[in-house]
This record gives structure tokens, sequence and C-alpha cells, in this order.
């Protein structure tokens, strides 16, 4: 089984707002084979617990504006690891040392990853 083609679209929404708050090391990873519940894990790194807290807003406000309702959201208050469930896309947000931590990208290393759609962004001098 794989990823559905609503569920790829939704993903690219939700990755072009996570980048446009300043997330890094987007990955998306297709956990529709293993995960009956899902199938889609998009992963994103926030610099601080503010910039974590942004960019799943950003996720949530553009996801929710494409008519794709939040099912569920935790973590928000610490701003460590967010987790937005949108029923085939779960969006999780990290700090950088819980992302390094929880290393979700180890625990489900048997899944492909999904490849994202951003904007090239120019390189600061």
């Amino acid at each position: 089984m794989t990823a559905s083609p609503r569920s790829i679209e939704i993903l690219q929404v939700a990755a072009r707002a996570a980048d446009s708050k300043g997330g890094d090391d987007l990955v998306a990873l297709d956990v529709s084979n293993p995960l009956p519940l899902a199938d889609i894990f998009l992963l994103a790194t926030g610099r601080s617990e503010r910039n974590v807290v942004a960019i799943a807003s950003e996720v949530e406000d553009k996801l929710n504006e494409a008519g794709v309702k939040t099912l569920r959201r935790e973590g928000k208050a610490e701003g460590r690891w967010i987790l937005l469930d949108f029923g085939d896309l779960v969006v999780h947000v990290f700090h950088e040392e819980d992302r390094m931590y929880y290393a979700l990208e180890r625990l489900w290393k048997d899944c492909p990853v999904v490849p994202l759609e951003l904007p090239v962004h120019e390189a600061a001098e």
C-alpha cells in the first residue's frame, strides 16, 4: 500500500508551510504500509521552542485553510515536540535536541521517503 494522492497533496501544503517558518531538515515518510491509521509522517525541526510553535501553527493554519481538519494536537504548550494529526498526514515538529533524541527516522527507516516540492532559497551572503 502507498500514500494516497490526496495525502501527498496535503503533505506538500504542510511542507511549504513548515519551510516558510524556517522549518529545517524536512523529511516525509510513507508509513501507510506498517501503520493503517496514517499515510505519511512529516518531520520538521525548529531551532527554538518559539520556532517550533510558529512552524506548527503555520502548518495547522495552512492545512485548515485548505479544508483539512486538525483531528488532534499535542505538545504545543511545551514547544519541544508538537504532533499535529490530520488523519492521513501526521506532522511532527521537533526542537533540534528532541529530534535527535527520539530519532523517528531510525524507528521508521524501512518506510520510503516521499519527495517534497519546496521553493529554492537564496543563499545568505
